[in-house]
C-alpha cells in the first residue's frame, strides 16, 4: 500500500533517446525496490527500461531526433507517434505519466492530457537558464511536477508554481569512477605507454554523422603528432555500425566497446578524450579523464543557436563551476586544427591534465557525489504524486 492506494500503481515512462533510457531504468529499479515490487510499466523505452520489464509500445528510435533541420523532415511520423502515446495513455489509464528529457515530444503528451487527472512528471529540467526562460512558466501550466539534476535549477520554476525536486544526476552511479583501465589496456594489447585516446562523437546518428567526420580529421593530425597512437570509441547497439563505418579508413588501430562495464574501463585507460557534448562530460569527470569538449551542429540549427543560447558553456562541468575549466570548441570552431591542438597541449602538459582533475573533484562534490541516491530521490517523489486513476 502506497499512500493509502491498495492497488498496484501503474506508472507510464515515455524516454525518447538514448539518454533517457539510462535514466528510465534505474528510476525503475528504485520505484520497484521502494514498492516490494508493486508496481507496473508501460510506455516507450530503450533497451535498458525492457531490461526493467517495459514492454514498449513501439521503438524509441522513432523518438530520438535532434535539431530542427533534422525533424523537419520526420514530422508526419513524429504525428503519428503523438497520436499513438496520447490514445494509449488514454486507453490504459495510468496513475502517473514520467517522461524523461526529449521536451519537443514529451511536452506535447503532457499539454494533450492535460484535461485528464493523469499525474504528470517530467524527468530533467529543460534549460531554461541556457535559452527560451519563457518556458518555465508554460511547461507549469500542463506538468504537475519537474525532478531536475542539477541543484540550480528549481527556482526557476517554483517562481511560477510548478512543483519541483532536485534529485540529483543518475550518472554518477553508473560506475565510471571504477573502471579497470590496466585490465582494458591488457586485454586489448595495448602497452602502458601507448597513448590511448578517447573519442566520442555522440549517442544520436544526427551527432555521429556530423562529429565523426571531424574528430577524423582530428586524430589523423595527432597521428602524425604522436607516434604509435591508439583510439578507443564506446558505441550502441543502434549505432555501433555507423561507427564502424565511419572509422574504416582510419590508420590507426580503433578499438570499439559497446557495454557500459567496457565503456568505463576505456575512460580509466585513456589518456585523454574528444567528446561531443553531453552527459560524457560528467562520465568523464568520475573517471578523472582530461577531454576537450566539442559540438557541431547542422547549419540551420547552429544558426538558431548563436542567436538563442544565453549560456557561455556547453560541458555540464562548466556549466556547474561557471568557468571554462573544460576546454570547448562549439559550432564553427568544431574545427579539426583547434580540436588536435587542444588534444596534443592536453596530452602534453602534466599541469593541465592536474588542473581539469581538480576541477572535476570540484563539481562533482558541487553535485553531491556519494552523499545521496539520486535514483532514490527521484522515485519517491514520483511516489509522492500517486493518486488514483480515473480517465473518462
Amino acid at each position: 500500500m502506497i499512500g493509502g492506494k491498495p492497488s498496484t500503481p501503474h506508472i507510464y515512462m515515455i524516454a525518447g533517446e538514448e539518454s533517457g533510457d539510462r535514466l528510465g531504468a534505474p528510476l525503475m529499479q528504485a520505484l520497484k525496490r521502494l514498492t516490494g515490487g508493486n508496481i507496473s510499466f508501460s510506455g516507450i523505452g530503450g533497451e535498458k527500461m525492457t531490461g526493467q520489464g517495459l514492454n514498449s509500445l513501439f521503438s524509441m528510435d522513432d523518438l530520438s531526433v535532434m535539431g530542427l533541420a533534422e525533424v523537419l523532415p520526420r514530422i508526419p511520423r513524429l504525428i503519428k507517434r503523438l497520436n499513438h502515446v496520447v490514445a494509449n495513455i488514454r486507453e490504459l489509464k495510468p496513475d502517473v505519466l514520467v517522461t524523461i528529457d526529449a521536451p519537443d515530444f514529451s511536452f506535447r503528451v503532457a499539454q494533450r492530457l492535460s484535461n485528464t487527472e493523469v499525474r504528470r512528471v517530467h524527468y530533467v529540467a529543460p534549460t531554461v537558464w541556457a535559452w527560451r526562460p519563457g518556458r518555465a512558466e508554460k511547461i507549469s501550466h500542463f506538468l504537475d511536477h519537474l525532478l531536475t539534476l542539477l541543484p540550480f535549477e528549481p527556482p526557476y520554476f517554483e517562481r511560477h508554481g510548478l512543483a519541483c525536486t532536485y534529485v540529483g544526476h543518475p550518472i554518477l552511479q553508473n560506475g565510471a569512477d571504477h573502471g579497470d583501465g590496466l585490465a582494458f589496456r591488457s586485454e586489448r594489447g595495448i602497452e602502458d605507454d601507448t597513448v590511448l585516446l578517447a573519442v566520442l562523437p555522440g549517442s544520436r546518428e544526427s551527432e555521429i554523422s556530423l562529429h565523426l567526420p571531424v574528430f577524423a580529421e582530428t586524430v589523423a593530425r595527432l597521428h602524425s603528432d604522436i607516434p604509435g597512437l591508439e583510439v578507443v570509441i564506446p558505441t550502441l547497439a543502434a549505432t555501433q555500425c555507423l561507427v564502424v563505418k565511419g572509422t574504416r579508413s582510419w590508420l590507426i588501430p580503433v578499438h570499439l566497446t559497446n557495454n557500459d562495464e567496457d565503456k568505463c574501463s576505456a575512460f580509466a585507460a585513456a589518456n585523454a578524450a574528444l567528446a561531443a557534448s553531453g552527459t560524457v562530460a560528467l562520465e568523464l569527470a568520475l573517471a578523472g579523464t582530461p577531454a576537450v569538449i566539442s559540438y557541431k551542429m547542422a547549419l540551420l540549427t547552429g544558426y538558431l543557436a548563436r542567436r538563442l543560447v544565453r549560456t557561455p558553456y556547453a560541458s555540464l562541468v562548466n556549466l556547474i563551476l561557471n568557468r571554462e575549466a573544460v576546454p570547448e570548441y562549439l559550432l564553427e570552431r568544431c574545427r579539426a586544427d583547434l580540436l588536435s591542438d587542444a588534444v596534443r597541449q592536453l596530452i602534453d602538459q602534466p599541469d593541465l591534465q592536474r588542473a581539469q582533475k581538480d576541477a572535476y573533484f570540484e563539481a562533482l562534490t558541487l553535485l553531491g557525489h556519494n552523499q545521496f541516491d539520486p535514483n532514490a530521490r527521484a522515485a519517491q517523489a514520483v511516489l509522492n504524486v500517486l493518486i488514483p486513476p480515473s480517465i473518462d
